[in-house]
C-alpha cells in the first residue's frame, strides 16, 4: 500500500507562482513513477507530468507550455510541482498519482485545491 498526501494549494493571483508537494509513504520502493494531474470543474482529470523514480527523468503532457516543472526530494519521499506564471484557467484540484512497478495498480492522493484569481 502507498499513501499520498498533497499540500501547498491555495489562492494565488494570476502571474504568480505556487509549489505543490506530494509526500509518499508506505511501500514506496514499489513506485515506478509519480505524476501530477489537474482536474478543472466539469472536466476530466488531465496529466501534467510524470517523474520516474529510477532516474528522476520527467515527461510532460503535450498541452503544457513549460510553466510547470516536476522535481523531487528523495530523502523526503516528495515530488514537487512548481507552478509559474499561473493563469485563472489553472484553477482546479491537483492530484498526485503513484504507479507501481510491473502492475496496473496505482494510488491517488486526496487532491489540493488551487484557485487563481484574475
Amino acid at each position: 500500500q502507498v499513501q499520498l498526501v498533497e499540500s501547498g494549494g491555495g489562492v494565488v493571483q494570476a502571474g504568480g507562482s505556487l509549489r505543490l508537494s506530494c509526500v509518499a509513504s508506505g511501500s514506496t520502493s514499489g513506485i515506478s513513477s509519480i505524476g501530477w494531474f489537474r482536474q478543472r470543474p466539469g472536466r476530466q482529470r488531465e496529466l501534467i507530468g510524470l517523474l520516474y523514480t529510477a532516474d528522476g527523468g520527467t515527461h510532460y503532457g503535450d498541452s503544457w507550455r513549460g510553466r510547470f516543472t516536476l522535481s523531487r526530494d528523495n530523502a523526503a519521499n516528495t515530488v514537487f510541482l512548481q507552478m509559474n506564471s499561473v493563469e485563472p484557467e489553472d484553477t482546479g484540484v491537483y492530484f498526485c498519482n503513484a504507479q507501481i512497478h510491473w502492475s496496473t495498480i496505482d494510488y491517488w492522493g486526496q487532491g489540493t485545491q488551487v484557485t487563481v484569481s484574475p
